[in-house]
Parts: structure tokens; C-alpha cells; sequence
């Protein structure tokens, strides 16, 4: 079965703008975020943690697309230590996100129960 109306082109996110308080990056996206798209971002994810860049605030009230390749970004900024914020989530990151949180919590193992006799 072929799904006609799926896209099949990968998306693009643009960083609509960036600015620095002290050690942290704040930067602004526009766009959809996909596996594809993510990798430009993640190379300046990258430079930037080089660069000594410790917090980072995401601001993704312009993402109008995020998949895998999203959360692969936000899975890899905090690890040594640097911080991650993420402020004004559009409906398509706040959709993803509960839909992660729900997989999250159904993959948990249910709790042992005593056995009545």
C-alpha cells in the first residue's frame, strides 16, 4: 500500500536567529526538523559546544515539523554537562513530545504484584 499523500521530501530547519547570554546560546528555529534537516543543526550544535557554549535555549514556536531526528538533538546537547531549554514549543513539538513521553512511560515495566492465595 503507498501512502500518496506522504511527504517524501526532507524538511528544512533554518535558525531564524542566534544570540549569546554569556555561555548560552539562544537560538530561535523555523521550520520542520527531521532526520535530515537535523544534521546542519547538530554540526553547529557541535561547533558551538567547541566553542565552550555550556546552556542552550531552543525556542521552536516556529517548528512546524519534528521527528527522531529532534529528539536525537535534544538526547545529545545536554550530555557533559551543558544545559537545555526548550521555551515557546509550537503544537508540532508539544504533539511530539507527549508522543515520546507516552511511549516512555508504556516500554516501563509494570510493577510486581504479590500473588494472592
Amino acid at each position: 500500500m503507498h501512502d500518496w499523500d506522504a511527504d517524501t521530501e526532507p524538511g528544512v530547519i533554518v535558525v531564524h536567529s542566534c544570540t549569546t547570554l554569556g555561555a548560552t546560546l539562544v537560538v530561535h528555529l523555523a521550520g520542520e526538523i527531521d532526520h535530515f534537516s537535523a544534521a546542519p543543526l547538530r554540526a553547529f550544535l557541535a561547533s558551538a559546544a567547541a566553542d565552550g557554549y555550556t546552556g542552550l535555549v531552543l525556542d521552536t514556536s516556529r517548528v512546524t515539523f519534528c521527528d527522531s531526528g529532534f529528539l536525537a538533538v535534544l538526547e545529545w546537547w545536554p550530555r557533559h554537562g551543558r544545559r537545555l531549554r526548550l521555551t515557546n514549543r509550537s503544537r508540532a513539538v508539544m504533539r511530539f513530545l507527549h508522543a515520546v513521553a507516552s511511549v516512555q512511560l508504556s516500554a516501563r515495566p509494570a510493577p510486581l504484584r504479590a500473588a494472592v492465595s
